[in-house]
């Protein structure tokens, strides 16, 4: 007789990232994770336990084949248990979902309303769900939001300055990475209550800064879409409004094309001209991913310090995301241009990136840590069940 799990799924244009969790939401049986989507695709997974194994996928595989893949590798391997229900990471949910709730289909109707919001993430996040759906036909469906934990934002922090009926209209500053924040404000809270006042570092192909305070949210780096804020791998990040009309008329870019360009082709690949990825344009050297890299220490830096200033001090630093946790070099390079906060980093346990990182002359503490939104994804879908609401 099968025990029942919990499924969570993120599902997004050019990677798949799932995991198992027993019904307490806590206990996590395996997870996988599929990357490169329109090329060379992979499957990493792994059981509890077990060392992870890497299975090519068919060539120029989407989101659906890595669904696909990933399921079918989950019902061989976890055959002893059974899917209940399925927990969604929805990248926006709009001034309405501000909470987990059963992904039901009128909901998914009006999520799918905010398409244009989050054109490069909203559609795949919502096929996931459907698609998970008619494999698994009993479980139920819970979407999760990344924009309701910063649901709470007063108005001069949520308006952007433009006519009053687009705010109400829904163009407004709405923040991202919420699950992923919202895993870092619970660690925090555990391991250093006293951090009132915090900037959390979500660095990582898409990037974004979060002012936290007592726990809540109060400004993001990212605000009416991922487009937003920091540069990232791909996406330009922050972009003086005027260049896109100058792209128009100078170079004749339609604005598909435009999007094109500054969700897909700009950040550190288009910088660089080499890579979007982090570890890559450090191993390499040259002068244009040295560009690259100083371009998004810089971007840091001064988003920090906005931050800070928005938070009226800092008592904690934390960076997680793939570059976050693990580019020891980028945070040696913002960490020295934050002196004037009192930072300073322990270089061997920078180096080693565990936990604090910061030397005991710090007058802020810095930590590095992986984030989980799988995990609070899960805990949601275990509360869900627990209260019978589902």
């Amino acid at each position: 007789m099968s025990t029942a799990a919990i499924l969570t799924l993120n599902v997004g244009s050019s990677s798949v990232k799932f995991a198992l969790f027993a019904a307490d939401g806590s206990t996590r049986l395996a997870q996988g994770e599929a990357t490169g989507l329109g090329g060379a695709a992979c499957l990493r997974t792994s059981r509890r336990g077990e060392p992870a194994v890497t299975q090519d996928l068919a060539a120029g595989s989407d989101a659906f084949g890595a669904i696909d893949a990933a399921l079918e590798w989950l019902d061989a391997a976890c055959s002893d248990v059974s899917v209940a229900v399925v927990g969604h990471r929805i990248v926006h949910g709009g001034t309405r979902f501000v909470a987990p709730l059963a992904a039901t289909a009128e909901v998914l109707q009006e999520l799918e309303a905010l398409d244009p919001l989050a054109p490069k993430h909203q559609p795949f996040n919502i096929a996931g769900v459907r698609r998970v759906q008619a494999r698994y036909p009993h479980s139920r469906a819970v979407a999760c939001f990344d924009t309701a934990f910063h649901a709470g934002w007063d108005d001069a922090t949520a308006r952007l300055a433009i006519p009053r009926r687009f705010h109400d209209a829904g163009v407004r500053r709405y923040g991202f990475h919420g699950l992923s924040y919202e895993f870092l404000a619970a660690r925090l809270g555990r391991d250093a209550p006293h951090a009132r006042r915090a900037v959390l570092a979500h660095l990582g192909s898409g990037a974004s800064l979060c002012a936290l305070r007592d726990g809540r949210s109060i400004d993001c780096t990212m605000g009416f879409s991922t487009l937003d804020g920091l540069p990232m791998a791909t996406r330009s990040g922050t972009i003086d409004p005027g260049v896109i009309f100058h792209l128009q008329r100078q170079y004749g870019l339609g604005f598909d094309a435009i999007e094109h360009l500054l969700y897909d082709d700009s950040g550190l690949k288009g910088v660089s001209g080499r890579s979007g990825d982090m570890r890559e344009l450090l191993d390499a050297g040259d002068a244009a991913s040295n560009e690259a890299v100083a371009l998004f220490v810089q971007r840091c830096v001064r988003e920090i310090g906005a931050m800070v200033a928005v938070l009226g001090g800092v008592d904690a630093l934390v960076f997680s995301g793939g570059i976050g946790a693990h580019a020891a070099p980028v945070r040696t390079a913002i960490c020295a241009r934050l002196g004037a906060f009192g930072v300073v980093l322990d270089a061997a346990g920078n180096q080693d990136g565990a936990g604090r990182i910061s030397a005991p002359a710090s007058a802020v503490p810095v930590y590095a840590w992986a984030t989980d939104e799988e995990a609070v994804i899960a805990a949601h879908c275990a509360a869900w069940t627990s209260r019978g609401t589902l």
